[in-house]
């Protein structure tokens, strides 16, 4: 098959006009979406002041460190909360709130400052129940009496789960 009319000598050229127009479009668009967020791990250390060595600790600035100890098959066996046993059964939690009580007093301070005022360190057994965990967070964190909310302890942190 021959053909007619023989090529010429022009080049069809691509107009790169418009891919550079989208790709600018592109280079707003992600520029203008972009955030910044903070940076994780900045925390606000609290260095303690330097001081005599006859010193007393508060033993509410320390960390009260709470076990929750378990079973094989994820049942609360025993609970202790620096050394102090609660128990194991439904009561264990009224008197893990009591105790809390005990150390900080039924109305803590509101801390001016973030990183103030007692903290927990919850350490559990690996196979403990979920439920355990959310009754014990609820015991220290704070309870109702009739309509106002009384505030124990806010910061709570997990040790790594023993297996």
């Amino acid at each position: 098959m021959k053909i007619r009319n023989p090529p010429t000598g022009e080049k069809n050229e691509l107009n790169m006009t418009s891919m550079i127009d989208i790709v600018f479009l592109l280079l707003i668009f992600f520029v203008m979406t972009f955030k910044i967020v903070e940076l994780e791990g900045d925390f606000s250390v609290k260095m303690p002041l330097a001081g005599t060595s006859n010193s007393t600790i508060d033993p509410t600035e320390l960390p009260l460190k709470l076990r929750l100890r378990s079973d094989d098959t994820g049942t609360l066996v025993g609970m202790e909360l620096n050394d102090i046993q609660m128990g194991s059964g439904p009561e264990a939690f009224d008197k893990l709130r009591g105790t809390i009580i005990g150390q900080i007093g039924s109305s803590a301070p509101v801390p001016e400052e973030a990183g103030e005022g007692p903290e927990v360190e919850i350490d559990t057994d690996y196979n403990l129940r979920y439920e355990y965990v959310i009754r014990a967070i609820t015991a220290v964190s704070g309870y109702k009496d009739g309509d106002q909310v009384v505030k124990l302890i806010e910061k709570i942190k997990f040790a790594k789960p023993r297996r």
